[in-house]
């Protein structure tokens, strides 16, 4: 298979450098949009990851032609009643850092026990061409926080994340490790299946 591009829907590097990571060493080759910051901005105001995902991957597909991958993830606490959900970027408010959004979920969890501490991230990915949605995937990572932060690595609420999978934090992981049972990894590979397929019936030109 020929290689095939995909611009991602964002400014981060960091989450450039991980979705190349993950896409390993496959035919597809991710770049970050061109001028991203003179594009007009998508206002993740959707109630839904999917929804997220979705509209953003449209809204950027509309200013090139080539194929768009966005996506929109977050942490899931049954206990806080899905809360950070889709505002786990700004659950401690506009301008918070990781270690503000951190030390909110502590305090929300304080006095939480066993089962009420479940939580899982979820993530979706949505590939869109021209203002047309062509697949839209997710998964999910189940876990549970842990009473403080532990490990260097990640970002967000990693830290916070115990992965009964791994036996450690996400934070506490490697790159590698990490990549393999996050909810990131788990959705983007279902969509590198749907483009590696030699049956793909997705309609890419």
């Amino acid at each position: 298979m020929k290689p095939l591009g995909l611009f991602l829907a964002s400014s981060n590097s960091g989450k450039l450098r991980e979705y190349r990571e993950l896409a390993g060493n496959s035919p597809v080759q991710l770049e970050l949009i061109p001028n991203f910051n003179d594009i007009p901005a998508f206002d993740e105001t959707a109630p839904t990851f999917a929804g997220n995902s979705a509209g953003k991957a449209l809204h950027y597909s509309q200013f090139t032609s080539e194929l768009i991958l966005a996506d929109d993830s977050g942490l899931v606490v049954p206990a806080l009643d899905g809360a950070p959900g889709v505002y786990s970027a700004r659950y401690a408010g506009p301008g918070a850092s990781d270690a503000d959004r951190l030390q909110k979920l502590l305090r929300q969890m304080q006095g939480k026990q066993a089962a009420d501490r479940r939580a899982r991230f979820i993530c979706v990915v949505t590939l869109a061409r021209n203002s047309r949605a062509l697949a839209i995937v997710s998964d999910f990572a189940e876990g549970t926080l842990t009473l403080e932060p532990h490990g260097k690595e990640g970002f967000g609420y990693d830290p916070l994340f115990f992965s009964s999978e791994l036996g450690c934090t996400f934070a506490e992981a490697s790159q590698r490790e990490k990549n393999h049972y996050s909810h990131r990894g788990r959705a983007f590979r279902k969509l590198l299946e749907l483009l590696l397929s030699p049956s793909n019936s997705l309609t890419l030109s």
